[in-house]
């Protein structure tokens, strides 16, 4: 069943040897000021024999900062930090593109480097807490961007990608799920702005377009992915027309020609196939909390061409060697998934010993 995942598959400039894709994971280790450190570069290096490795969400600038010891690539230090995790990746054999996260008004002062209040398309107040150096500590109302600055925002990204390419990486994925700021602007319940930006369908989707085109120019679409998570309640997030912007949104993107669309599914398989359907290059699909069989099964029915996995890959460095000759897998441990050092994300134990 597992042998869909085995074959090579050409993403953009690149040829991947299989269909098996590490997921974004946020991990809290790097330094205070957003700086990759050599233990990133481990972490990431251990499991280069992933097809392709997508980075945990990165800062595009430091209003995009939501959470603790997250890295940026907005900076000469990030970026050299950056490089040294590529590089490391590289030398072992793996592919690895930054993923780019601005999370919006998911964020709290505390956490950035220069304690401003948070950004959103509106200011609307998310439900939840935020964890931070002296503790939870509830969201704060964000301050809605001016046109001027949601302008700004967008060549935010386009530094950042430009910034990631310098850095070594083989290409970027803009986050567009979750909750976060793209995804801010694509929901109803979050985005209730009257200029340009707010209201329609077409007006909703812009922001969302104007950043992955502003990327694509700079980079190049082949080194361009996106990032979606239709009907995801995650960070507050209550989308009352997945069934009518998701499409919408695909359909701007097509012509841009990127490298892939990464679907995080929240079990929509009518709006999934009718994506599907839709675009016309690579989609990665994360079917979260389903085996690697369930997922390998995507594969094998032209739902996906490639699939995603993000705790199995957190906790098993070898996952492809362990799948490739039924080895035991080991249990990820949440106590450690955020923050701390080498335990919970080096000490994996890999299936040789």
């Amino acid at each position: 069943m597992l042998r869909s995942l085995w074959t090579p598959h050409a993403l953009g400039d690149m040829s991947l040897p299989h269909r098996l894709v590490m997921a974004p994971m946020t991990r809290d280790r790097s330094t205070q000021e957003g700086v990759p450190t050599e233990l990133n570069a481990e972490y990431y290096a251990q499991r280069a024999s992933h097809a392709l490795i997508i980075t945990e969400g990165t800062q595009p600038s430091a209003d995009g900062q939501g959470y603790l010891l997250t890295p940026g690539i907005h900076n000469d230090e990030q970026i050299a930090g950056w490089r040294t995790v590529v590089d490391a990746v590289h030398a072992a054999g793996g592919r690895i593109v930054i993923q780019l996260m601005h999370v919006g008004r998911i964020s709290h002062p505390d956490n950035t480097p220069h304690g401003r209040q948070p950004v959103a398309p509106s200011a609307i107040r998310p439900a939840g807490m935020m964890f931070t150096a002296s503790g939870p500590q509830e969201m704060p109302e964000p301050r809605a961007l001016s046109g001027d600055e949601v302008v700004a925002t967008v060549d935010d990204f386009r530094q950042a990608a430009a910034a990631a390419i310098a850095a070594g990486a083989d290409g970027v994925e803009i986050h567009g799920a979750n909750g976060y700021l793209l995804h801010q602007f694509l929901s109803d319940n979050t985005n209730q702005r009257t200029d340009r930006y707010g209201g329609s369908l077409e007006n909703r989707i812009r922001f969302a377009v104007e950043v992955v085109t502003a990327v694509a120019d700079e980079i190049g679409a082949e080194r361009t992915g996106l990032r979606i998570s239709p009907g995801n309640p995650y960070n507050d997030i209550a989308e009352s027309d997945t069934a009518e912007l998701y499409p919408v949104l695909v359909e701007a993107l097509r012509p841009l020609g990127l490298a892939y669309l990464h679907v995080m599914h929240a079990g929509d398989e009518a709006l999934l196939d009718t994506l599907r359907a839709q675009w016309p290059s690579t989609l990665i699909l994360n079917r979260g909390g389903t085996d690697v069989t369930t997922r390998a099964q995507d594969i094998a029915n032209g739902k996906a061409d490639l699939v995603s996995v993000g705790a199995l890959a957190l906790a098993n460095p070898d996952l492809v060697e362990r799948l490739r000759v039924g080895a035991p897998l080991n249990e990820p441990d949440p106590a450690t998934f955020y923050g701390g050092g080498e335990a919970g994300y080096t000490d994996y134990a890999t299936h040789a010993g």
